[in-house]
């Protein structure tokens, strides 16, 4: 079963945590952003945006072909993108508490009301796109309140490793191998009464069964395959590296990054090349078809963090050296990632499914590919552009307005006075 896709909280990032925004309230636009977080997130953007295009924003799962193209894609950023984005969630979760509380403040129901109104964003999206994942992180959101007020960072950093170990497939694979019926039964989530809609539907039949038939082997996925638990400990580690000022301060883990990135590579290499052996191992041993499942999801869990861990720490290795103009050009999408995911499936899904140009047959991944990289180089230009004339996307605009109750909150950026 194919991982499912993601998006991310576009909250603000700065470097100095307790600093004032500029004009003074809490509506207006943060002061002195933390550039790598913008780096990291709009890298991640940019490669999940991939893999949708690549696999025609999920009708490619309708008639898998596999290839050279496809299998190397998948292979480097599936699943990893997608928990890069949940980690700078759980980062982004401290800015704004640690903001609030600089100033004397208790942001939490204010996050509270944020998450609600990502969930109903993401309710919105999800109606064109069911993969919409703004509802998932929002709602497991609200679990970072409770989290947040445990206040020794070891405690939490144990959490978040219990939790990325994969608890709920190894209690999966455990039943399974004794017995269990539910552990045993056909995947829930391999029911899919979408596909059908959305390989042969018009644009209104498309739109209703996204209401909640289309939804519901989404979450499903997300249950039997440990993502809800995934997510969890992305953001616990998000908050911890928040509190510990890990980005703010990149020369403080420049010593143990380089042996980290190298040792991620490794277990990246190791785990992909050894998990259908291991696949093959495990099944003669005849636990059952539910053992199975559990541990081959486990392999591929254990396989995107390893791959996770290596693409956020070259992200931050090429930013923290010569290198950084490679990857700087990331940090003007990456703070227009809710505008941005958005308006990508807006355009893109039209075009693969049947209500609308139905390319999701006609494109080979060659094609898929070069579509792909010519969007993201569009879509980095335009957000250069953008930024330069405006202080947010305008969903994030949005967002930040309804999140304070404001309508003052600045948009336009001020015109540089003259001399």
């Amino acid at each position: 079963m194919r991982p499912m896709p993601g998006a991310a909280d576009t909250a603000e990032t700065h470097r100095n945590h307790s600093a004032e925004p500029r004009s003074g309230g809490p509506g207006a636009a943060p002061a002195n952003r933390l550039d790598v977080v913008d780096v990291l997130r709009g890298f991640a953007l940019m490669a999940l945006f991939l893999v949708h295009v690549i696999e025609s924003y999920e009708l490619f799962w309708a008639v898998e072909k596999p290839g050279r193209i496809t299998d190397i894609v998948f292979a480097l950023f599936m699943g990893k993108s997608f928990s890069l984005l949940a980690l700078c969630f759980g980062f982004s979760f401290f800015i704004l508490m640690d903001r609030a509380a600089q100033r004397g403040q208790d942001f939490t129901a204010r996050f509270a009301w944020r998450l609600l109104l990502l969930e109903g964003i993401g309710f919105l999206h999800s109606l064109i796109y069911r993969g919409d994942i703004m509802q998932t992180l929002a709602a497991i959101g609200f679990l970072l309140l409770f989290f947040n007020r445990i206040r020794s960072n070891a405690v939490l950093l144990g959490g978040a490793v219990f939790c990325l170990i994969g608890p709920s497939l190894i209690v999966q694979m455990v039943a399974g191998a004794l017995g269990a019926g539910w552990a045993n039964a056909p995947a829930q989530s391999s029911v899919d009464p979408g596909m059908p809609v959305y390989l042969g539907g018009d644009l209104w039949q498309v739109l209703r069964v996204n209401l909640w038939a289309g939804q519901q082997s989404k979450y499903w996925f997300f249950l039997e395959y440990g993502r809800m638990v995934q997510i969890l400990g992305l953001y616990l580690l998000g908050l911890v590296l928040g509190r510990t000022d890990f980005f703010g301060d990149l020369a403080k883990s420049r010593g143990w990054r380089r042996p980290a990135l190298l040792g991620a590579l490794v277990a990246a290499v190791v785990l992909f090349l050894a998990r259908e052996p291991l696949r093959a191992w495990f099944s003669g041993l005849h636990f059952g078809l539910g053992a199975d499942r559990a541990f081959w999801a486990l392999l591929n869990m254990w396989l995107d963090l390893a791959g996770t861990a290596f693409w956020a720490l070259l992200v931050i290795a090429l930013y923290d050296g010569p290198a950084r103009r490679l990857v700087q050009p990331l940090a003007a999408p990456g703070r227009l990632t809710l505008t941005y995911y958005i308006l990508q499936s807006a355009v893109f899904v039209p075009i693969f499914y049947h209500y609308g140009l139905g390319k999701y047959d006609d494109w080979d991944a060659a094609t898929r590919l070069w579509v792909a990289l010519g969007a993201i180089a569009v879509q980095i230009v335009v957000a250069q552009w953008w930024l330069a004339r405006f202080q947010y996307g305008p969903i994030e605009w949005v967002w930040r307005a309804l999140t304070y109750l404001r309508r003052d909150v600045p948009f336009r950026r001020e015109a540089p006075a003259r001399g």
